[in-house]
């Protein structure tokens, strides 16, 4: 005797195991779906570390796409209890919509992030005056690992920016600066002596610590240069000297660095300058002297 399967009514009698133990079936789905989901990123893992490539940003987008297919998945098993329920809280909608606005509006900023694509992990940015690299996001944050303005190292801590802000706030992605930066500082003396005699000897000896990373320096600045479609930066130090409100000479250096090394070549550069300023100093205290002598 020949056994027919009808798939028509196979598929019934799972639709209707399914809607007969909706819990456990929720349960199983959640738990398969979970573990494949940790085996995904596991191996995704393992190939990004055997290759040395910095997968974060796919880790993250995977591990977001395995969890709205299990909210997906849950709410199709569900369907039917949720309009339900939806039905019922009909009258309380314009409250809830009010009560739950912020996650409303750190779900749109997810989504105008999915859209935009402004940064992705591992990106340097700015948001609400906090400078980080981005490490994780969800539909609900930003997690940032902070970095210091000033000499743009990690502090060590972590913020939680809500996504809101992608779309209320200003987002700056600083990405280009993790390697290099524009670097300026100031030197400030008394107007003892003449600057703009030592300003040769200073510029050729701030050229000569800038010399090591020159070749890098210029790659890194068109990757930077075509990037933004703009031509602003200048490879040479570049120095200028000035006045301030006390009528002291001011020195501005600027620069294009490796961000990492940017307040080491300072240190040096402010040396070097103040070596030049003491011995013109010392040079004229000998010759006004030397005429003191004379006469």
């Amino acid at each position: 005797m020949e056994i027919v399967i009808d798939p028509a009514q196979l598929w019934q009698s799972f639709v209707g195991f399914i809607t007969q133990y909706k819990l456990v079936v929720s349960l199983v789905l959640v738990a398969i779906l979970h573990y494949f989901k940790k085996a995904m990123l596991r191996v995704i893992k393992r190939r990004s570390s055997r290759k040395g490539e910095d997968r974060r940003n796919q880790i993250n987008i995977m591990a977001q796409l395995g969890n709205a297919l299990i909210i997906i998945l849950l709410m199709m098993i569900w369907a039917s209890e949720i309009q339900t329920l939806a039905i019922s809280i009909a009258a309380f909608m314009v409250a809830i919509v009010l009560a739950t606005r912020e996650f409303i509006q750190c779900f749109m900023g997810f989504i105008y992030y999915l859209g935009a694509r402004p940064f992705r992990v591992g990106d340097w940015i700015q948001m609400d005056n906090v400078i980080g690299e981005v490490v994780e996001m969800d539909w609900a944050k930003t997690a940032l690992l902070e970095v210091d303005e000033e000499t743009f190292n990690y502090t060590g801590k972590h913020v939680y920016v809500p996504n809101s802000q992608l779309v209320t706030q200003t987002v700056r992605n600083l990405n280009f600066l993790r390697r290099y930066k524009l670097h300026s500082f100031n030197i400030v003396n008394e107007p003892t002596v003449n600057a703009y005699r030592l300003l040769p000897a200073f510029r050729e000896k701030a050229q000569a610590h800038c010399e090591y990373f020159r070749d890098v320096a210029e790659r890194y600045k068109g990757l930077i240069e075509r990037h933004l479609e703009q031509d602003f930066i200048r490879i040479d130090p570049e120095v200028e000297i000035k006045t301030n409100a006390q009528a002291k000479v001011v020195v501005k250096v600027s620069l294009f660095c490796p961000t990492a090394e940017a307040h080491e070549l300072e240190h040096k550069m402010c040396s070097d300058w103040l070596s030049l300023w003491f011995n013109a100093l010392k040079d004229e205290s000998i010759t006004q002297q030397a005429v003191d002598e004379t006469i």
